[in-house]
């Protein structure tokens, strides 16, 4: 919970080392938590720029996404895939400018084993959003699962470039290159 409040504390106030408070766009406020990301040594402080990042990612403007938003959610985390996915869908045609409606559309396809839909809901996550780690890594899970080390290990070096302190992204793509090893490219 103390790291829930630091994180709308990063996003609301602002960074105390970054200078004013994150007045802007939507996308200044991730420019900075990116920048910021990056230059951090704070496992702490990268913990809590990673829930601001997806708090923004997962709140829009537009309540009748939100509420679409909570609802997919709620019933992701019920393993109620199939309604899931049925909310994810009219997210998707709804508001088809909002990232994280693809990505959870492609979180649940993965869930559901649709790994061709889910890869083609990651391409359009990325696609408005290219440093969307979670969008990397799901790529990279999808590509261990179909056995393409090459293209997993691309995924995770990508999703650890957008977010350093991903968890997992380190030891999957230290796994990988072992097991690559030896493997023609």
């Amino acid at each position: 919970m103390r790291l829930l409040r630091l994180a709308l504390a990063l996003l609301f106030l602002g960074f105390a080392a970054a200078g004013p408070a994150l007045a802007g766009p939507r996308e200044d406020q991730l420019d900075k938590m990116f920048a910021r990301l990056k230059e951090t040594a704070s496992e702490t402080e990268a913990s809590a720029l990673t829930q601001a990042i997806w708090i923004l990612w997962t709140t829009s403007d537009d309540s009748n996404v939100n509420d679409m938003m909570r609802r997919g959610i709620r019933l992701m985390n019920a393993q109620n895939y199939n309604e899931a996915l049925d909310i994810f869908d009219r997210m998707v045609k709804y508001a088809p400018e909002f990232a994280e409606g693809w990505n959870k559309r492609a979180t649940v396809h993965y869930m559901l084993g649709n790994f061709n839909e889910s890869v083609a809901d990651i391409r359009k996550t990325l696609a408005l959003e290219p440093r969307h780690f979670g969008a990397l890594s799901g790529l990279g899970m999808i590509n261990v699962e179909l056995e393409r080390g090459q293209d997993a290990l691309k995924a995770f070096e990508e999703a650890l470039k957008a977010n350093p302190y991903l968890p997992g992204a380190r030891q999957q793509i230290q796994e990988l290159k072992k097991k690559l090893q030896g493997s023609p490219t």
